[in-house]
């Protein structure tokens, strides 16, 4: 006797298998990736402590403990990602990035007096370690927050002197062209600012404006993900962060100048250091949205190859 099998039941049946194929991949994915993760956690413990006392005890890099923060809100952003992503381990790619982590931290260990360096270790071992549990498919998806995590590393020191020096000075000049664009008496000796040539105001190592350099970078580096704009659009938006952050400290130089004139030396420092800070933040945000839209006017997208391939057919048939 024949037995007559209903079309949709099968239909549900296959929808149902492969639902409990994605689930059973997910639970894989996520018990093979802890193991690892554990033991990296273990053995890059004392490095991951003087990364956060960096974070703590330098104000120039107190933004990059967002982050590791921003970075899991983008993976869980794209956990459905994961979920359909078949296990494809890459062991060769996997364990070069490893093994050229493990040599990178051994260099930072040998040379004491670049602390960073074991700490960008960190950032090469997390996507060797994707690589051996998922491969090349999945770290092509998220290769954008890896790079990402390079902003929670600080500068090692000789590329921290190379940027200070020449923000500081570029901080100072550019305050100094804005206050007599405004009309106030001021000239400048070095780093130092005499309003009226009275009252100086010297533009500290602290006032470069690094710290606001690295926020504004790891800003502008979240908005270029979030956004959906052309990778162009999104290369001019994070490179503009940096001119961007540069501009919004030379105001808060004039801002605290006339405060030093007009008020007090305790206000003024007290504006510079507290208030400024916190205004100047969503002042560059607005301005990054201001960059979209216009780059949005000037920068119009190409239409799409088969739209050309289309109008050059009726072209040619006409």
């Amino acid at each position: 006797m024949r037995t007559f099998k209903h079309p949709l039941r099968d239909e549900c049946d296959l929808r149902v298998c492969d639902t409990d194929r994605v689930h059973h991949n997910s639970s894989l994915l996520i018990f093979v990736a802890l193991l690892p993760l554990a033991i990296m956690a273990l053995s890059y413990w004392p490095v991951m402590v003087g990364l956060f006392n960096s974070w703590q005890n330098n104000d120039d890099y107190s933004a990059g403990q967002l982050v590791p923060l921003i970075a899991l809100f983008l993976f869980w952003r794209e956990r459905k990602l994961f979920r359909e992503c078949p296990l494809m381990p890459c062991w060769t790619g996997g364990i070069a990035l490893v093994l050229l982590a493990e040599t990178v931290r051994t260099y930072g260990l040998m040379s004491r007096a670049h602390p960073s360096i074991e700490q960008y270790a960190i950032v090469l071992m997390i996507p060797g370690l994707i690589l051996l549990v998922a491969g090349w498919r999945l770290f092509r998806s998220v290769l954008w927050i890896l790079l990402f995590l390079l902003l929670m590393v600080p500068l090692p020191g000789r590329v921290h002197n190379l940027i200070s020096g020449p923000l500081q000075t570029m901080a100072t000049t550019g305050s100094v062209f804005l206050l007599e664009a405004f009309g106030v008496r001021v000239s400048q000796q070095g780093n130092v600012i005499m309003l009226n040539e009275t009252t100086p105001m010297a533009v500290a190592e602290a006032c470069s404006g690094l710290r606001m350099l690295t926020a504004f970078v790891i800003v502008a580096a979240f908005m270029a993900y979030m956004v959906k704009r052309s990778r162009l659009k999104k290369a001019i938006l994070l490179l503009s962060s940096i001119p961007v952050a540069v501009m919004c400290n030379i105001v808060r130089l004039c801002v605290t100048a006339v405060l030093f004139i007009l008020a007090s030396s305790e206000l003024a420092e007290k504006f510079f250091h507290e208030f400024a800070g916190l205004v100047m933040m969503p002042v560059a945000v607005l301005l990054m949205f201001a960059e979209l839209w216009l780059l949005d006017k000037i920068i119009v997208p190409e239409p799409n190859l088969q739209n050309r391939k289309a109008k050059a057919a009726g072209i040619s048939a006409t």
